[in-house]
């Protein structure tokens, strides 16, 4: 694996006057911008958060929650820093080989479109992220397990993340966030005596793993397939040979470039910046329940929906249970209910007490937001066992529709169904201010460190250089593959597509592959999961130690 540290050691001689200037320093108007911005973010955030617990009127009885709120923040945006300059580098290798852009321009470039598409991003694969964790440490997350899941999974990430960064290895942060996930999963299921299997989501962990396994193979495929059809049907030479010198290619060949480039940097920013988005919003809603547990930018006129459609929902789950008593004489318990519900979602072990306590929990969500007039006017004491209430309805909900154990009839899931989109659009929000904060986090990341994932892309891929065909079909591809997984919540690997695109182009096209580079890429491929949770699952249990 030491071999990807020297940055030219395998290119062929013949391409030596081809190769980019990797090594300018940018001038004193870049390093003064990127310290602007990297200050403005943080005070940005700072005063953001400060205003929204003000507003929330949260009282203050301890500073300790405050201190290790700020420290996993900046954990967080730490990570997603990382992620900039090690997958970012994929987006720029293309245009800076084919010297479309000059190197600086291009990481300036592709930060500020990773700018744009974190704050454009639905907040979908924020979500899907948080599905994987424990559901004892979601509705749990500001007590010290809680933040000891949080640092462990984040500190795992960004520890693998800079050993294949400082490698040259273009290894997935999604792939290691997922890993470090199922660690802290499984090491929290096996400290309280359960089986280690039993503290994944396994269902969402495979839907996940699905789209990072094959996501490659989309890349090395239809990459090799588009260069094939650009061959067949556009004759033009000079898209497929390497560039001559150091001149730009043909304009219009030089603006393809740039569109792609440009359209992956905004994909990889609209996906991978919600994996951030997600735990930062974990954080402050076990730290700051009062203002960020509930979405209380809701309109108040809403709670009459919002009251109606839960008591719909309860009145629908108690038709459907058989020989049910009625509602006030059957319903559980809300602990009970809370119980029943917290237990299903964890297990997945259908009984027949989960529609009662489903039924009794939506009266109960119903009932409290009714009389408080608002979400905005839930009291500080009673916001946690809300939220925590709506989330495992919406969880419950989830996963009765996708088994079909309850096997409700039409209107039952017509009801439900609008239930669960009241409840998600209640508590799955994510501020500006956090949008902001991860934008600024990842997009000026971009512009460090991306010279070694850069080389390695650039010449360690293919035994030939990069011609103008290969990088537009390779970043084409990758573009329109982050896009489509972003529309349906699924993260994906920017570098394990950009760089398979890139393999299979020269595969394509008979130029060969650097097998080493490839062997290499695999193992931290293979490697880069179970390291992860080993790395996670070892961090949570010191953290549970210490906190």
């Amino acid at each position: 694996m030491n071999t990807l540290a020297a940055p030219h050691a395998e290119l062929p001689p013949a391409s030596a006057a081809h190769r980019p200037k990797l090594d300018a320093k940018p001038g004193p108007l870049t390093l003064i911008t990127f310290v602007g911005l990297l200050a403005a973010g943080l005070l940005f955030t700072a005063w953001s958060l400060v205003g929204d617990v003000t507003a929330s009127g949260a009282p203050v009885t301890t500073w300790v929650p405050y201190i290790l709120l700020g420290v996993a923040l900046l954990i967080a945006l730490g990570f997603e820093f990382v992620n900039g300059f090690h997958d970012t580098a994929n987006a720029v290798a293309t245009v800076i080989y084919t010297h479309s852009l000059p190197p600086n321009f291009a990481v300036v470039w592709s930060g500020f479109f990773n700018f744009l598409g974190v704050l454009v991003s639905s907040g979908a694969v924020a979500f899907g992220i948080i599905a994987l964790l424990p559901v004892e440490l979601i509705l749990q997350v500001g007590s010290g397990a809680g933040f000891a899941m949080v640092f462990a999974l984040l500190i795992a990430a960004i520890i693998w993340n800079l050993g294949t960064w400082w490698l040259g290895l273009p290894a997935s942060s999604s792939h290691t966030l997922i890993g470090s996930i199922i660690g802290v999963g499984v090491a929290n299921a096996l400290m309280h005596g359960r089986d280690g299997t039993s503290g994944v989501d396994w269902a969402q962990a495979t839907k996940v793993g699905y789209s990072l396994l094959l996501s490659p193979m989309v890349g090395f495929g239809c990459a090799a397939l588009l260069l094939l059809a650009l061959r067949a049907f556009v004759k033009n030479r000079a898209l497929y040979e390497e560039p001559k010198g150091s001149e730009p290619p043909p304009w219009w060949i030089r603006g393809l470039l740039i569109l792609t480039c440009t359209g992956v940097s905004f994909a990889h920013g609209s996906n991978d910046g919600q994996k951030g988005m997600g735990l930062i919003m974990l954080i402050l809603v076990g730290t700051v329940p009062m203002a960020y547990a509930l979405n209380r930018a809701m309109p108040a006129n809403e709670t009459v929906k919002f009251v109606a459609v839960a008591e719909m929902a309860q009145n629908a789950l108690n038709r459907s249970v058989p020989g049910s008593l009625p509602a006030q004489q059957a319903a559980p318990q809300p602990a009970a209910a809370r119980e029943t519900l917290s237990t299903y979602v964890r297990t997945r072990e259908f009984s027949p007490a989960v529609v009662p306590a489903l039924a009794a929990t939506a009266g109960s969500i119903g009932e409290q937001v009714r009389r408080h007039g608002s979400l905005a006017a839930v009291p500080a004491e009673a916001v946690a066992n809300v939220r925590n209430d709506m989330y495992l309805a919406s969880e419950a909900i989830r996963h009765l529709d996708k088994s079909g154990a309850a096997r409700f009839d039409g209107e039952t899931k017509l009801r439900v169904g609008a239930f669960r989109q009241e409840l998600d659009d209640a508590t799955r929000f994510i501020p500006l201010w956090v949008k902001v904060a991860v934008a600024i986090a990842l997009g000026l990341g971009t512009m460090i460190g991306w010279k070694r994932i850069v080389v390695t892309v650039g010449e360690k891929i293919g035994k030939t250089h990069l011609s103008y065909a290969q990088g537009a079909s390779a970043e084409v591809v990758a573009m329109i593959t982050i896009g489509a997984a972003d529309m349906y919540g699924l993260p994906v690997s920017t570098t394990h597509v950009l760089s398979s695109g890139v393999a299979g182009t020269m595969t394509a096209s008979g130029s060969g592959l650097q097998m080493s580079t490839l062997r290499n890429l695999a193992l931290a491929w293979v490697l880069t999961l179970p390291v992860a949770m080993l790395l996670s699952g070892s961090l949570y249990w010191l953290f549970t130690r210490i906190f």
